[in-house]
């Protein structure tokens, strides 16, 4: 999937319509998705996404973060917009997912969520 599809469908499941914003929204959620994984599972993630989004997810990071989904989303929110909660970019992070998981492999999407608590499991969804 090309990026400005990756962008479309995000925006098509839920995401903002606005493609700035959209490609703003999966920046951040690549980029702290990326904190997280550990062992390559970003690189090899990153592998099956355009090039737009290989950067984010595999920035380097001093700092591993461990927190559940309620803290993710609200580091997402913070991120995309002061006073944003994490009710309103629930959504938004869903079609971002969603959309992940309809572009890289089945296995790749096992992996991935092999090392994410099972909290993140409803943003697949």
């Amino acid at each position: 999937m090309r990026h400005d599809e990756f962008l479309k469908t995000v925006s098509e499941k839920g995401g903002p319509t606005d493609r700035d914003q959209t490609s703003q929204l999966v920046h951040v959620v690549m980029e702290d998705l990326g904190k997280r994984l550990k062992g390559g599972e970003a690189e090899n993630l990153a592998a099956q996404l355009p090039a737009e989004l290989k950067a984010p997810l595999t920035a380097e990071t001093q700092n591993q973060i461990a927190d559940d989904v309620d803290e993710f989303l609200r580091r997402v929110a913070s991120k995309l917009e002061p006073g944003l909660g994490t009710e309103e970019v629930l959504p938004q992070v869903k079609a971002v997912f969603s959309t992940l998981a309809d572009s890289v492999s089945e296995g790749e999407i096992k992996d991935l969520r092999a090392q994410l608590p099972t909290g993140f499991a409803p943003l697949f969804a």
